[in-house]
């Protein structure tokens, strides 16, 4: 029995320490997932509280022969996705403080130093985040299950409650979208549509 699983157990039992224990083990990439899905820190942080919440009322309920993180992610997806239907609109607000809190889940930035390399980096979170932005709540959803958490398709199926087929009609639908609207922000689209001068060297 490894670590994990006997938090578990012990939370299940109603020990609030070893559910602590997974809250501080987990916080990181739940809080990544809500700021991917609503894109604003204070409302991941509020969603982020609230999925470790109904995780903890729901922890009876949890079959250990899922994946544990698995189950807690779709915990969170559930309540961003609500929270995005509840409201239609987002706006997004990048806070340049979060790039810290997403560095455990993203490759390491080798040109962290670099203040091009840093502007580089931060112009293309803020052009992730804006496609995101375009993608309905249950494909936004998918996509981040996808490729941020590596969900296979029958995960996620299970996760939305979407059957597998849905999944990827989704995930072709979302991958497309945000080609689209990473091509039509790239460099090379901008400096297109300039009318006068030329790109900074």
């Amino acid at each position: 029995m490894n670590e994990e699983t006997a938090w578990i157990i012990q939370a299940q039992q109603g020990d609030d320490e070893a559910y602590a224990r997974l809250v501080e083990y987990y916080q990181t990439p739940v809080f990544n997932l809500c700021y991917r899905m609503l894109g604003e820190p204070e409302s991941a942080e509020d969603a982020a509280q609230e999925s470790f919440l109904r995780a903890y009322q729901n922890l009876t309920r949890y079959d250990r022969q899922r994946p544990f993180a698995t189950w807690l992610l779709s915990i969170a997806a559930h309540y961003c996705i609500d929270r995005l239907r509840k409201r239609r609109f987002v706006i997004f607000s990048l806070d340049a403080e979060r790039d810290d809190d997403e560095a455990p889940l993203e490759l390491p930035d080798v040109g962290a130093l670099n203040p091009e390399h840093e502007a580089v980096r931060r112009e293309d979170q803020e052009q992730i985040q804006e496609a995101l932005k375009g993608l309905d709540a249950i494909d936004r959803a998918a996509i981040i299950l996808r490729y941020w958490y590596d969900f296979s398709e029958v995960e996620i199926a299970e996760s939305l409650k979407l059957t597998v087929s849905a999944v990827k009609s989704r995930l072709h639908r979302a991958r497309k979208a945000v080609a689209r609207l990473l091509l039509a922000n790239s460099p090379e689209a901008r400096v297109e549509r300039t009318p006068y001068g030329s790109p900074a060297l």
